[in-house]
């Protein structure tokens, strides 16, 4: 057992080492496909050696764990593909508009239906995700393409709202979210492999933040976040996390110089305020139903 204030420095953590991704990935001399594949190949050593549950696949949830490691494979090559063509802050953002798709999936894979209270949060959000596409955009050495990588980056929001469907899924279905994880990677890695070789002469820097972004960006951090994330409330482990999004353009722009365009920064404004009342409103709404209350919690335990 870890204690609360510890647990809420190792999400700090986590969010922060998750927040490195976008100015890491643009700071080696590899090829999109390179940085993606070689990245899910170490990070998939590293989650099957950080979380023991990650060895245990359930064979008879073994299509729920596989549909689950496609979605997250998915999730990850298209975040190193956005990456590399848009600044870090429109892809960061843009994967944040998750929360929409699921909204739109709810009534469909969950049997959840859409709440009136929810309406505007899909418009802000869907407003939000428009201004990436307003004005001219900026381009910048880092951020080469900002039209095609927006693009990639909003398909990352579907396939991440996927993500968290099938995990939310596999949490109730007794699946293993550790072992979706480790495939995920390994997926990524074997999918992006034919386009990544044959690899070049980059020196060891390179090889150097590669072998971070797999060992710590991704396989420390998810160890770290799993241990943790029971000892906080869902509400604030969120909050704690929306450091990534706040952190990783700040880094690009320390590091390469780039940052988003006025449209670009507004949109992702809008996407994270309106996610961040969601998530104040529905933990006080599930607060205040009677199986939530805390009294009727230590009964119940």
């Amino acid at each position: 057992m870890i204690s609360r204030a510890r647990a809420r420095l190792e999400i700090l953590g986590v969010a922060f080492l998750f927040s490195t991704g976008g100015a890491a990935i643009k700071a080696v001399d590899f090829t999109s496909w390179q940085v993606a594949s070689l990245r899910s190949g170490v990070a998939a050593v590293a989650v099957w050696l950080f979380l023991p549950a990650a060895r245990q696949l359930r064979r008879d949830r073994l299509g729920m764990t596989l549909l689950v490691a496609g979605a997250y494979a998915a999730t990850l090559v298209l975040f190193v593909l956005a990456n590399r063509l848009t600044t870090a802050a429109n892809t960061i953002f843009l994967q944040s508009t998750a929360p929409l798709y699921i909204l739109l999936l709810g009534p469909w894979l969950l049997k959840e239906p859409i709440a009136r209270r929810d309406l505007a949060f899909m418009a802000a959000v869907g407003l939000g995700m428009a201004f990436f596409f307003f004005g001219r955009q900026t381009t910048f050495a880092t951020a080469p393409d900002p039209v095609g990588g927006n693009i990639l980056a909003a398909c990352s929001g579907v396939t991440y709202a996927a993500l968290l469907l099938g995990l939310r899924w596999m949490g109730t279905t007794g699946g293993s979210p550790a072992s979706a994880v480790a495939l995920g990677n390994l997926f990524a890695f074997l999918v992006a492999l034919p386009l990544a070789l044959p690899i070049g002469q980059q020196g060891p820097v390179d090889w150097i933040i590669v072998v971070y972004l797999g060992v710590f960006q991704i396989g420390l951090a998810y160890a770290v976040l799993t241990r943790a994330i029971p000892h906080v409330p869902a509400l604030e482990t969120s909050l704690l996390l929306f450091i990534e999004p706040a952190l990783n353009p700040l880094l690009a722009w320390a590091v390469h110089g780039e940052y988003p365009g006025p449209w670009a920064l507004l949109g992702g404004m809008l996407i994270m305020a309106a996610t961040g009342v969601k998530s104040w409103a529905d933990a006080r709404r599930d607060a205040g139903t009677p199986a939530e209350r805390p009294g009727r919690r230590a009964a119940e335990s």
